[in-house]
């Protein structure tokens, strides 16, 4: 069973509010075995200029599904999350079935949190650190990885070469690849 933790900044999340989130997120329901009991994390933030931002994330053992969405309204916010989240999981089980097809298998597939933060240009300061684990996979699945976290790029140990790469988007839309010699 989906466990759906709701948290609001800027905002009181009323019963009503946390209904709608609930059950719209309780679809996910359906995408998920029953042993896995994933959390859904719903962070709620409001905005002066009365702009709401939804952002939901699920930890799985072999996906991190994330999304987020920028509205006016709450609950509409609240719903292209959802469809998201929905796309996101298709996409998945769609690369699954194909590698499963091809004959290949896909590893433990991480989705960790790598983002970067916004720095001040006149000062080299470092404002944060992300610790994470490099899990095998192929440059095919990280850029998976990559597309569902919504980053411009990601880190992950190749598993042909052991060694640790990059892939990120190009401005052509393209992508790129940076292996590193062992």
């Amino acid at each position: 069973m989906l466990t759906i933790n709701v948290r609001g900044e800027n905002i009181e999340v009323t019963s009503s509010i946390r209904e709608y989130v609930e059950k719209r997120i309780s679809k996910m329901e359906k995408y998920f075995s029953d042993e896995s009991n994933p959390i859904a994390h719903v962070n709620l933030k409001t905005y002066p200029s009365k702009g709401t931002k939804v952002e939901v994330t699920i930890p799985l053992p072999y996906i991190t599904l994330r999304a987020e969405e920028l509205n006016d309204d709450l609950y509409a916010g609240i719903d292209l999350v959802v469809d998201k989240l929905e796309r996101q999981v298709k996409k998945f089980k769609t690369r699954v079935n194909r590698k499963s097809r091809e004959g290949g298998s896909l590893k433990d597939i991480p989705l960790d949190d790598v983002t970067s933060e916004d720095t001040d240009d006149d000062k080299s300061e470092i404002v944060r650190t992300k610790r994470l684990s490099l899990k095998p996979m192929d440059a095919e699945e990280a850029v998976l990885q990559m597309e569902m976290l919504g980053h411009e790029f990601f880190i992950f140990e190749d598993s042909e070469t052991n060694g640790a790469s990059i892939v990120y988007k190009r401005n052509d839309g393209k992508y790129g690849l940076i292996e590193t010699n062992e």
